[in-house]
């Protein structure tokens, strides 16, 4: 038994002068591999020194045992591997995401009342739609109200248009798309955002009510975005009035004769889709809704 145990106490120090050799040859290799294999070795040697009971933090995160890193936040942070795909990783988009509210907060902090204004970025100049976008954001700037828009051509343009001549406040919050070129030439503060998320966030936060022009996809989205976080109470004061009668009537129609026959809406929701059919009827509706809750009124809703 002594001899089998002094053969096993023998292999153990042969293992271990074979492991300090190793140690010795890879620090003998000039560069950075030597560098790591050897920050490595000791690492995982300070790891079974410290057993299985020892704290390894990471921030706000303890860690033990296998789950203890080879090396520490700051020293992967310095020591560059000249590869970039760190910068499409998930943390690296909070950062981003972050970035684009502070940068959205920041531009819109000292505002002012707005509205904003939605509608199609397809709708031509020469459509009927386009002269009503323009007269709604002169009499918009005429109330004293900034006008909002998501910066594109078509609608969000005429509006922007119509507020720009006036000498008001021309806002174009903008998104990153495949088929659209950047803001329209009469925004004169523009924010351009990577993620709609954070684009709705802002386009709610800043203003205090939405005009919506005819539109398509995207102006249905933003609309019943609205919609939403004034029957869900986000907001509690927030009037939305839909300006074209024949173009919006329809949906209205479907809702009440579709959505709210099946029990999935109330009237009341229904209601809240207010449609009006010139640039002075949505301005007086925006400014009746204001006035009334400003009176310590129960605020209008659409």
């Amino acid at each position: 038994m002594a001899g089998l145990m002094a053969h096993h106490d023998d292999e153990r120090d042969a293992r271990s002068a074979r492991g300090s050799e190793e140690m010795v040859d890879v620090a003998s290799q000039p560069g950075p591999v030597a560098d790591s294999g050897l920050a490595a070795r000791r690492d995982e040697a300070e790891r079974r020194k410290a057993g299985p009971e020892h704290d390894y933090h990471k921030g706000a995160v303890t860690l033990r045992g296998k789950h203890v890193p080879r090396t520490t936040t700051d020293q992967r942070l310095l020591d560059s591997n000249f590869e970039a795909d760190w910068v499409h990783t998930d943390p690296w988009r909070v950062m981003r995401i972050q970035a684009e509210f502070v940068e959205g907060f920041g531009a819109l902090a000292e505002l002012g009342p707005a509205i904003s204004v939605f509608g199609s970025a397809r709708l031509k100049s020469e459509h009927p739609a386009y002269a009503v976008g323009e007269q709604v954001g002169r009499a918009l700037v005429k109330e004293g109200f900034a006008v909002v828009t998501g910066g594109g051509p078509g609608a969000m343009e005429a509006a922007n248009k119509g507020a720009f001549e006036s000498g008001g406040t021309s806002v174009g919050l903008g998104i990153e798309l495949p088929f659209e070129t950047g803001l329209n030439r009469f925004v004169n503060l523009g924010v351009n955002f990577r993620y709609f998320f954070v684009r709705k966030t802002v386009f709610v936060k800043y203003t205090q009510g939405a005009i919506v022009l005819p539109g398509g996809v995207g102006t249905l989205d933003e609309m019943f975005e609205a919609i939403t976080l004034v029957q869900t109470q986000k907001v509690t004061h927030y009037p939305i009035v839909l300006v074209g009668t024949a173009f919006w009537s329809p949906l209205r129609e479907w809702l009440r004769a579709t959505v709210l026959a099946e029990g999935m809406i109330s009237e009341r929701d229904v209601d809240r889709m207010v449609i009006i059919d010139t640039a002075e009827e949505a301005i007086a509706f925006i400014r009746d809704a204001h006035r009334a809750a400003r009176a310590g009124e129960r605020p209008v809703e659409a």
